[in-house]
C-alpha cells in the first residue's frame, strides 16, 4: 500500500511515516508540508491514498481535496485533523473524500488507511450520527424517482453503514462482483458520483 502524507507539522508527518511503514506492506512514498504540494505529489506518486491534514498554511486539505478529485475522480483521500468543524466535514462529505479521521486517535490511522483501500468509507461514529442534521437544508433523493429497487435500496442502507462490498455480499448472500454492479447502476440512476455521495443522500433522505 502506497502512501502520500501532507501536514504542515514536519514532526506530525515524520511520526505518522514511522507509525505507517511499522505496519506491514505500507509504503510512505512522500511527505509534503502544504495543500499547494498535494496535488503535485499526487500526480508524481498516484499512492493508494492521500492522507491530509485540514488546516493548513497556504492551502487547506479540504481545498487540495477539491482540485484533486475534480482531476482524479477516483483518487482515495482521506482527511486527518484534530477539528470536527461542521463546516469541514460538510465539505469533506460533498467533495468526495473516502474518510474523515481525528487525529487524537493514531491507533485507527492504519486500520482507516486499509479500509479505504478496500473500498470503504471511514468516518468516524460521532461523525456519522451528524450528517443528517448538517444536510437538513438539502432535499434528499427521491428514490422511487430513479426506479430504485427495494434489493437496491437495501443495498445502499448497508453502503451507509459503512459496510465494504464484502460485507454487502456476505450480508444479502450475493457475490461481490454483482454487488459492484448493483452499486455501479444505482449510481448510474442517481447521478451521484460515489459510494461516500450516495450514503450521505440514504442517511439525509431517512430524517
Amino acid at each position: 500500500m502506497k502512501i502520500v502524507v501532507v501536514d504542515d507539522d514536519v514532526l506530525v508527518a515524520s511520526a505518522l511515516k514511522t507509525i505507517l511503514e511499522a505496519g506491514e506492506d505500507v509504503k510512505v512514498a512522500a511527505t509534503g508540508q502544504d495543500g499547494s504540494e498535494a496535488l503535485e505529489l499526487y500526480r508524481q506518486y498516484k499512492p493508494d491514498v492521500l492522507l491530509m491534514d485540514i488546516r493548513m498554511q497556504e492551502v487547506s486539505g479540504l481545498d487540495a481535496a477539491k482540485e484533486i478529485l475534480s482531476e482524479y475522480p477516483e483518487a482515495r483521500i482521506l482527511l486527518l485533523t484534530t477539528f470536527s468543524d461542521d463546516e469541514y466535514i460538510v465539505k469533506a462529505l460533498k467533495y468526495g473524500v473516502k474518510g474523515y479521521l481525528l487525529k487524537q486517535d493514531y491507533t485507527s490511522i492504519l486500520p482507516a488507511l486499509k479500509a479505504v483501500c478496500t473500498g470503504q468509507t471511514v468516518f468516524g461514529t460521532e461523525i456519522i450520527s451528524r450528517i443528517p442534521g448538517l444536510f437538513k437544508e438539502e432535499k434528499g433523493v427521491d428514490w422511487k424517482e430513479y426506479e430504485i429497487s427495494e434489493k437496491e435500496l437495501k443495498v445502499i442502507s448497508l453502503v451507509a453503514e459503512g459496510l465494504s462490498n464484502k460485507e454487502i455480499a456476505g450480508e444479502l448472500f450475493l457475490s461481490e462482483g454483482t454487488v459492484r454492479n448493483y452499486i455501479s447502476n444505482i449510481l448510474d440512476k442517481t447521478g451521484l458520483r460515489d459510494r461516500t455521495q450516495l450514503a450521505v443522500h440514504y442517511l439525509n433522505a431517512a430524517r
